[in-house]
């Protein structure tokens, strides 16, 4: 199986140039899932502040997940789930480890917004332990450790892409299933596209939203309302519940 597996990559006191333009390179990779970035995309203010040392790898780390370029890839073409799953695999290097990890980022999403859900990776203990402030974020999820359930380690490496694969190819979540009936997942070897396969596409499923707040077609008319909405609109849909300032109570598989 080919599977992107990186060392550690440090950014030192004492680094060249040339080693903090391999640092630049190595997040971009990893934060933004193996992509081309144009030079019209990259973030060269953060870059240079990278560079003078005004901000350290973990700021920059920061200002990549919240670029304009990650939120359209991530966020507003790909499911909720797999929007989730990918922070988890390029923030923390490793899968979300149950159904209520999943669903605790999820509502942070919903409620709190976009920024509070990046920030909740990066300003995590797990994140500071992992990476400090100088470590850019590795795949640590995809090796065997002892202490650690298999099940975990087949799951990251069930987001692992090939070298040639980017993730933003794949819009719908592949975990949805075996994190919420706590199953394993088997890993194949990659596709001819150079992905690794999981299982049945997420967007085939349908979903049940339960909501409290604001009826659509009434406003003043304060309910609980349910909605059933096919995997490929979860988004859309979560973003026009969410304009109307209705809460969501929770988000459930339902076929």
């Amino acid at each position: 199986m080919t599977a992107v597996l990186d060392a550690p990559m440090e950014l030192w006191s004492g680094s060249t140039a040339d080693d903090k333009a391999a640092i630049i390179r190595a997040v971009y990779k990893q934060v933004l899932g193996n992509p081309h970035v144009m030079e019209s995309e990259r973030l060269v203010i953060a870059e240079s502040q990278l560079c003078d040392g005004s901000i350290t790898v973990r700021e920059f780390v920061r200002a990549v997940a919240k670029s304009d370029f990650y939120r359209a890839r991530y966020f507003e073409s790909c499911a909720p789930y797999r929007f989730v799953e990918l922070n988890f695999i390029h923030l923390l290097g490793r899968a979300p480890i149950d159904q209520a990890e999943l669903s605790t980022h999820i509502c942070t999403c919903i409620e709190q917004g976009y920024d509070a859900e990046i920030d909740s990776y990066i300003d995590s203990t797990e994140y500071s332990e992992k990476f400090g402030e100088n470590i850019v974020p590795y795949y640590t999820g995809a090796k065997t450790e002892v202490g650690k359930k298999q099940i975990t380690y087949n799951r990251s490496l069930s987001l692992v892409s090939g070298y040639a694969a980017v993730d933003s190819a794949v819009k719908s979540s592949r975990l949805v299933d075996t994190i919420a009936t706590n199953s394993s997942i088997k890993v194949g070897s990659p596709s001819s596209g150079g992905r690794i396969a999981a299982y049945k596409d997420a967007t085939e499923k349908t979903f049940k939203i339960l909501v409290k707040g604001s009826k659509f077609d009434s406003p003043r008319r304060i309910s609980t309302t349910e909605y059933i909405v096919p995997g490929y609109r979860m988004t859309p849909q979560i973003q026009r519940i969410n304009r109307t300032g209705a809460k969501i109570v929770s988000i459930t598989e339902v076929a």
